[in-house]
């Protein structure tokens, strides 16, 4: 009723966040889904716009449906904008269309999946693993949909299948194998797939060193921040001391991914669907800016213009190579960089 959540509770009281929930159910302290009141209490209302409360006695609906839960994307940034509120109303509307119940989980009034019109109903509330869980287990859901939300799902996806919820589309643990840089690059190496040479690094020296190695220019960017944040293309010694020592925090806990810059390449995105890992299509945009422009900022054209038919195979190719590695059910996304025909891969969304 104060306000403190189960991960705060968690940091404060040294312990996990599952521990501080399966503590508090124990105790049968579940928050209550109440309607948010439209109709400025004129009279009662019977919307199916929620929320979550635990300053309440009773919940205002029944949960009969066992709906299936789509969770949104959140707030817009870069890497995260209206794409996925697209991604979400199109989910929630072939659904309804096959007939299914559907629960639509989102807090930015921004968007048209939090239109109440949209989803039998609609939560307007944060997309933490503690909030999910809370509406996955008050409305008994048939399932839930992670893939059209991007980051902000994904975050959780671990968390919700070690919780035992039923995830639709891939599986948390090949998203993870996308998230993941180190099991990424090697699943890359495995299937024959080439990529840019990087390095995850905590120490001034040894990025120094990894710059000598590989050449200048290099692409820098600390971890644990949004796609495309807070990078930056150094090109000298002195411009990467420069940078670690005014842009961006180095350490154990904040290491620094350092990327070969490859000059003068072309910057490809591809969007794909597969079904088990079987690709079922894909569409190929090309970039306007050479590579290095983030994607969040930069133009795409579609079809592509002024690509080699080499090149377009090669990465259709690739694009069915890492979907099967990956055992990919739904909606992905690859970006590639393209020279004299050579292909590399930055890197993948799930």
């Amino acid at each position: 009723q104060q306000g403190f959540s189960d991960s705060g509770i968690a940091h404060f009281t040294k312990r996990n966040e599952m521990q501080v929930r399966n503590t508090r159910t124990g105790y049968g302290i579940t928050p209550f889904v109440k309607q948010i009141d439209t109709v400025a209490a004129e009279f009662p209302a019977h919307t199916n716009y929620l929320y979550i409360t635990y300053n309440a006695s009773e919940h205002d609906v029944q949960f009969v449906d066992n709906g299936v839960m789509v969770l949104g994307s959140g707030v817009y940034r870069i890497g995260s904008s209206v794409e996925f509120d697209w991604c979400a109303v199109r989910a929630i509307r072939t659904l309804r269309d096959n007939q299914f119940k559907t629960i639509m989980v989102n807090y930015n009034p921004e968007t048209v999946s939090t239109d109440y019109d949209e989803a039998d109903r609609l939560y307007f509330s944060n997309i933490t693993l503690e909030r999910i869980m809370d509406i996955y287990e008050a409305e008994t859901s048939a399932g839930v949909i992670i893939s059209m939300g991007g980051q902000a799902p994904n975050n959780i996806a671990l968390g919700l299948q070690r919780n035992k919820v039923k995830i639709f589309g891939t599986s948390p643990e090949n998203i993870d194998g996308a998230e993941n840089r180190y099991k990424f690059s090697r699943m890359l190496d495995q299937i024959g797939v080439d990529q840019p040479q990087w390095r995850e690094l905590t120490q001034y020296e040894d990025a120094e060193s990894f710059c000598d190695e590989v050449g200048y220019p290099v692409l820098v960017r600390p971890s644990y921040v949004l796609s495309g944040a807070a990078m930056n293309v150094v090109s000298t010694a002195t411009d990467l001391k420069t940078y670690l020592n005014q842009a961006a925090t180095m350490s154990r806990d904040h290491p620094v991914v350092i990327t070969k810059f490859i000059e003068e390449a072309k910057e490809i995105d591809v969007d794909a669907v597969a079904l088990d890992g079987k690709l079922i299509m894909h569409c190929v945009s090309e970039h306007v800016e050479n590579a290095g422009v983030h994607s969040g900022d930069a133009t795409l054209v579609q079809p592509p213009q002024d690509l080699d038919p080499v090149t377009v195979k090669k990465i259709g190719d690739a694009t069915a190579a890492i979907g099967q590695a990956l055992r990919v059910t739904g909606p992905f996304n690859i970006q590639f960089m393209a020279k004299n025909n050579e292909i590399k891969v930055i890197e993948c969304n799930v």
